[in-house]
């Protein structure tokens, strides 16, 4: 159960029992950030810089492939995105939202392998608490994540929704079916789907109770 204790789960199913805080002990855990953002000399412009643990498996030639910047969500808080470049005349961008021990530092070598093998350019993003993301984790900030997310692909990049791919792993397809209930995009992909925020923890739970977190 995520490794919490007996006196931990007690506070967390408190009287009144809060979907946010059950969402935020159960469903995320943010790793140690395995990247930082590199300002040039104008500071306009960053670079990636990864660290170790993101076991980075292709040459600098990939890792230039990829445009990194920070955006603002409605909540205020200013997220890491970054646009993986894979290959030049790709006519679909796949919406990468990771899963949720992850960061993006962790997921760049993925990206590219990806993108490579299916001709498509990826844009994915940190959630708030996640990597260098200002904030903390949360469902109403899942929302404004990839909402700004959405919002920066299509007005910095020009991505018609037509062309872009929403793919959601783990926690990932939480704000995936959320963002592809409100605009019309050309593919969904759901990879490990969660059904509910306690099912993160109790998998045998049969039923939807009325606090639980992201119900689906």
């Amino acid at each position: 159960m995520n490794g919490l204790s007996f006196s931990e789960l007690c506070c967390l199913f408190c009287c009144p029992p809060c979907p946010s805080r059950i969402a935020a002990k159960l469903a995320f855990l943010p790793p140690e950030p395995t990247y930082s953002f590199i300002s040039d000399e104008t500071g306009s412009r960053y670079s990636l810089h990864l660290t170790e643990r993101a076991e980075w498996q292709y040459t600098q030639r990939e890792l230039d492939c990829i445009e990194v910047f920070m955006t603002r969500t409605t909540r205020g808080n200013h997220i890491a995105c970054a646009y993986v470049r894979c290959c030049p005349n790709a006519k679909y961008t796949i919406l990468f939202s990771h899963g949720n021990a992850v960061d993006l530092g962790q997921m760049t070598s993925f990206y590219i392998g990806l993108g490579s093998r299916i001709n498509c350019n990826i844009f994915s993003y940190d959630y708030s608490g996640y990597g260098i993301s200002s904030g903390k984790p949360s469902e109403k900030n899942l929302y404004a994540d990839v909402d700004a997310a959405w919002q920066t692909l299509r007005n910095r990049y020009g991505v018609t929704p037509e062309n872009i791919i929403l793919y959601g792993q783990s926690i990932g397809t939480v704000p995936t079916v959320d963002l592809a209930a409100r605009y019309e995009v050309g593919a969904v992909i759901l990879h490990s789907p969660l059904m509910s925020g306690m099912r993160v923890a109790f998998p045998d739970t049969k039923r939807t109770w009325f606090f639980d977190a992201f119900p689906r």
